[in-house]
């Protein structure tokens, strides 16, 4: 077999493994059958995917790379967002069988959502930064929670949506973007509201009387 990268070894093993959890569920697939089926060397895939939970990892970081790589540098904002969301749930239509199978399996895997939970706000922190905004600081935080909100806001839809154009699924992501920007609004109004008072200027000091003559 040809030399492989790391890149495309990791595409190729992401996608067996996608395939068996679409016919198997999450629960049967193993690392090892995954390499089988996609006819790749077993010591090369334990040294990368040591663990099943790497597998959800790496198609996490797939689906960023898949909207990152023509991230939009033009346009609002909100915008940007809308696009790079959007990609990303491209990237799951891709293996659309498999994450719905995923999807069914987590209500009985807690520590499963929790990974998924803290991979998908790293994500949106590099959504933020694609389109532009600022993920960094106390202020960053806040918008990359926002914006996990917005995502998960959107998987619901994308799940029910059969239409070959995800109509469904834009229509909701763009729902829960018009409700996060009334609420990075409504923040920013807080936060000046919050603001103390000036100062008040001091009083100007008095002349003194003059001296009697």
């Amino acid at each position: 077999m040809p030399a492989m990268d790391n890149d495309a070894f990791d595409r190729k093993l992401v996608e067996a493994a996608f395939t068996l959890i679409a016919e198997r569920g999450w629960r049967r697939m193993s690392v090892a059958e995954a390499a089988r089926q996609a006819d790749l060397p077993l010591d090369q895939a334990r040294a990368r995917f040591p663990v099943r939970a790497v597998v959800l990892l790496r198609f996490g970081l797939q689906a960023d790379q898949a909207a990152l790589a023509l991230a939009p540098k033009e346009g609002p904002h909100r915008d940007r967002l809308f696009d790079l969301l959007m990609r990303r749930f491209d990237f799951l239509q891709t293996h659309r069988p498999g994450v719905l199978a995923l999807l069914r399996a987590l209500p009985a895997e807690p520590c499963v959502t929790a990974l998924l939970t803290a991979a998908n706000r790293r994500s949106m922190a590099w959504m933020l930064e694609g389109a532009g905004i600022s993920a960094r600081g106390p202020l960053g935080r806040l918008r990359t929670r926002g914006l996990l909100v917005v995502w998960l806001a959107g998987v619901p839809a994308w799940r029910q949506d059969t239409s070959t154009d995800l109509s469904a699924t834009m229509a909701a992501l763009d729902r829960a973007l018009t409700r996060a920007e009334q609420v990075e609004g409504w923040l920013a109004c807080r936060r000046r509201s919050a603001a103390p008072p000036p100062e008040p200027e001091p009083n100007p000091p008095e002349a003194a009387p003059a001296p009697a003559g």
